[in-house]
């Protein structure tokens, strides 16, 4: 069979990625007809857990939906049931939440520059491989790994499904004396996030654009972690708009699709992207001075669309979050008290966060006793489905129409094309509609 003609490539496990999926393309000559991110892992119903629950209980449940970023889920978490009763916890308990959302962003970033998306760039199978040949690049990136996990194993009691968050704050708040070992950590840790945006700098990046509208939170004065307003920007670069995050679900549709357990989601009826990308084109004039020259120095110079160049934001956003925990260390005072009580009453809440991957959606439908009558988590992966695909038949029909390219050379493209989003895919999965079509015997 000859390149030219008509053949179908299929991935049976991704690697590199968090999470099992696979890949499937249908190509016809130089066309591409068919570019499926498959989602077979089961999913995992954590709506469904949520339902019946108390509304202190979310944060604890939901930690549990992903081991890389389970911060996101416990503060969006928070977040929505503290919206629900009507609470708004104080300065002290907000900036150590975002202390704690820092170090998650440090190590998650982190895991995947060094160990799932650098390799792509330096011809190398995987992080064991990579290590043979850039030993000290990995050293690096582990370092930096460990000093994110110890801000979380500080402020959450553990790296890995922190135990310390509560609704309305921390079951216990560190001293200032405790938080000064984290700090020279980080200080060291700021000169080996600044070496890696260097270092990914230097990489060689394919010619490629996300055609996507972009969404992210932003805020007033600072970088949009653990807060902020849906904002929206589209393909037009001066057209962004900005909408109430109880309106989420009005705006985000989402919708089953055959090859997938996970849902598929449109903004408005179009394709859009969270993450990276999206919060840097939205809030790169907010970060602070140290990380806008990191990114000016690696050529970043405001909206970057090419999901190739993602993993250079990436490490702009972990020299940020570095800098930005140095900076709350700095300035803490333990609060009054950890947590302020937080009472129960009927209620919708909604809450958001950037998790490393994207705009994380709660919704909690709260009873007169604080029961949990409905649930709704809409993570960033599943954002991100469509535009991918897009992007596998693009990128794949683009190589195609300037080269004969193989399968093994398309597959290896196409695998790339995913790692650019770093999805996670085992977040995504919460969803499933079953239908049965039974055809009765005669």
């Amino acid at each position: 069979m000859t390149h030219r003609g008509s053949r179908v490539l299929h991935v049976g496990s991704l690697a590199r990625v968090e999470g099992e999926g696979a890949l499937h393309l249908s190509v016809s000559g130089t066309a591409v007809t068919a570019a499926r991110l498959q989602i077979y892992e089961p999913p995992r119903f954590f709506e469904a857990f949520l339902r019946g629950r108390a509304h202190t209980e979310p944060p604890d449940i939901t930690a549990r939906v992903c081991g890389i970023c389970p911060v996101a889920y416990q503060l969006s978490a928070c977040a929505a049931i503290e919206d629900a009763c009507g609470i708004e916890v104080p300065y002290r308990i907000r900036e150590l939440r975002r202390l704690l959302y820092c170090g998650e962003w440090i190590e998650s970033q982190t895991l995947h520059i060094y160990l799932l998306h650098a390799p792509d760039f330096l011809g190398r199978d995987g992080a064991i491989d990579l290590a043979r040949t850039h030993r000290a690049d990995i050293e690096r990136g582990l370092r930096l790994k460990q000093a994110g996990n110890a801000i979380l194993e500080q402020l959450g009691g553990r790296a890995i499904h922190p135990v310390n968050v509560r609704v309305g704050g921390f079951h216990r708040a560190p001293t200032r004396a405790e938080l000064q070992p984290l700090a020279e950590r980080l200080r060291r840790a700021l000169d080996d996030a600044l070496h890696t945006v260097r270092w990914a700098a230097g990489f060689d990046f394919p010619d490629a654009e996300c055609p996507y509208d972009l969404l992210a939170l932003s805020e007033p004065g600072r970088y949009a972690i653990d807060t902020g307003t849906p904002t929206v920007l589209t393909q037009q670069a001066d057209d962004v708009r900005q909408f109430p995050l109880a309106d989420f679900t009005r705006e985000v549709a989402e919708e089953q699709v055959p090859h997938s357990t996970a849902l598929h989601a449109t903004l408005r009826g179009r394709r859009h992207l969270t993450g990276s990308l999206a919060r840097f084109a939205i809030n790169h004039r907010s970060l602070s001075p140290v990380a806008r020259q990191a990114a000016s120095d690696a050529g970043l110079k405001g909206e970057c669309r090419n999901p190739f160049r993602s993993i250079l934001v990436r490490a702009v956003e972990v020299v940020y979050a570095v800098d930005e925990a140095l900076r709350i260390i700095a300035a803490y005072e333990p609060p009054e008290r950890p947590y302020v009580e937080v009472p129960p009453r009927a209620g919708v809440g909604h809450g958001a966060t950037e998790a490393p991957r994207g705009l994380l959606y709660h919704r909690y439908v709260l009873d007169a006793d604080g029961t949990v009558t409905d649930a709704r988590l809409v993570p960033p992966t599943a954002q991100n489905q469509g535009a991918i695909e897009e992007d596998l038949r693009r990128l794949a029909e683009s190589a195609l129409v300037q080269q004969d390219m193989g399968d093994a050379e398309l597959t290896h493209l196409c695998e790339r094309a995913v790692r650019n989003h770093d999805p996670c895919i085992s977040c995504s999965t919460h969803f499933l509609d079953l239908t049965v079509d039974r055809t009765p015997h005669p």
